[in-house]
């Protein structure tokens, strides 16, 4: 999985830095040491992302790097060499998926925390224990990561970068999950065919593009 955004470019005490503007626990599953390969505007290098604490990283450059890089850059990266499974073997695949994602219904969620799992029991078509069991996680446990994981395991094909564009008036595709600032946790709806479908709110005919983190291409056939 990719990772795109703009980011900042940022020199401190002879320190040089990306700042990598989303909460990387919540979309690389586990934690720890995260090597990557990284493209700035162009220029392709591996490093170790520079912990700042919670899930909080940084790309680290050299001085030369970070001179020749506009102040904000085109950034993609992903991680080396970091794979997890939350569900073993499947029985879908890309060309056999649980389900053709051609419509929408909405389900709510009975509780906080549990967005992330509604968002893959509406794309799955399946209900939300069924999607809860497929995740392996409890309230407050879904990230990104385990989403994209369950999407690969339900055979939903999907976009493999996440794009995030905090604040900026973006075009959706047909279909896209997408994630919201709220407070310490992201929150996660579905975009279908231009409605929202929010596990808490409901449907939606209108979404405040400023709390968006970004959002995940669902492919639609």
């Amino acid at each position: 999985m990719k990772y795109h955004f703009i980011g900042d470019v940022v020199s401190e005490n002879g320190v040089y830095y990306i700042k990598i503007p989303f909460n990387v626990w919540e979309v690389c599953t586990g934690q720890g040491s995260f090597p990557v390969s990284v493209t700035a505007q162009g220029n392709e290098f591996t490093c170790d992302l520079m912990p700042l604490g919670k899930g909080l990283y940084q790309i680290p450059l050299t001085k030369e790097l970070a001179d020749a890089l506009p102040k904000q850059c085109d950034v993609t990266f992903r991680v080396i060499e970091h794979v997890a499974n939350v569900s073993g073997s499947s029985p879908y695949s890309l060309e056999n998926p649980i389900r053709k994602v051609d419509s929408m219904k909405l389900i709510t969620q009975p509780n906080d925390g549990l967005c992330g799992q509604t968002c893959i029991a509406m794309l799955a078509g399946m209900t939300l224990d069924e999607a809860c069991e497929v995740m392996h996680c409890r309230d407050w446990q879904a990230n990104m990561g385990r989403m994209i994981i369950s999407l690969d395991y339900l055979g939903i094909a999907h976009a493999d970068t996440i794009e995030y564009a905090s604040g900026e008036d973006v075009e959706f595709p047909k279909c896209a999950i997408l994630m919201e600032k709220m407070g310490r946790f992201s929150h996660y709806l579905v975009w279908y065919d231009g409605t929202y479908f929010d596990p808490t709110e409901g449907i939606l005919e209108e979404f405040d593009k400023n709390n968006l983190v970004g959002y995940l291409e669902i492919k639609t056939f």
